[in-house]
């Protein structure tokens, strides 16, 4: 079987997959005086002030899906076994500019197609949980997301 696309950790965003490895959802923020713009993805140069100052900020792990999709076919044959499965956008509670991609799923190891299609909706709360990328493929800790009640 092929495995499934697992995120390539550069220089800038591994410091996000190193708390992701932790079950902790942070994203990079300025750290010049008087700035504290959130950025992702993570890059060395804020957007805002130019300050190469940064850090990284906790986020609650909330949020809300931005926008969707359940792919048909199936994009690539890793993902055929799996399928339906969804791809999101989640919108951070705490950050509205900024958005993760990821899938929903009914709990940290469940696979691609544990959440039925049906019960998403654009604005549906979720919270992320941490997982492997795949059971076969080695690599970071994903953020995916579970569906709030």
């Amino acid at each position: 079987m092929d495995s499934l696309l697992v995120p390539v950790v550069d220089e800038d965003g591994a410091p996000f997959w190193e708390y992701a490895a932790r079950g902790e959802l942070r994203v990079q923020s300025c750290a010049a005086p008087d700035c504290g713009e959130l950025r992702f993805p993570p890059r060395p140069c804020c957007p805002r002030c130019q300050s190469f100052d940064s850090e990284w900020r906790p986020m609650s792990g909330r949020g809300r899906i931005w926008s969707y999709v359940v792919p048909h076919p199936p994009l690539l044959p890793a993902y055929a076994e799996q399928a339906p499965y969804n791809a999101v956008v989640v919108e951070l509670a705490e950050a509205p500019r900024i958005r993760l991609v990821g899938n929903v799923v009914s709990g940290p190891d469940a696979p691609l197609n544990s959440v039925d299609p049906g019960r998403l909706r654009i604005g549906a709360a979720v919270r992320a949980v941490f997982c492997p990328a795949g059971p076969d493929a080695p690599g970071p800790t994903v953020v995916r997301w579970l569906l709030e009640r």
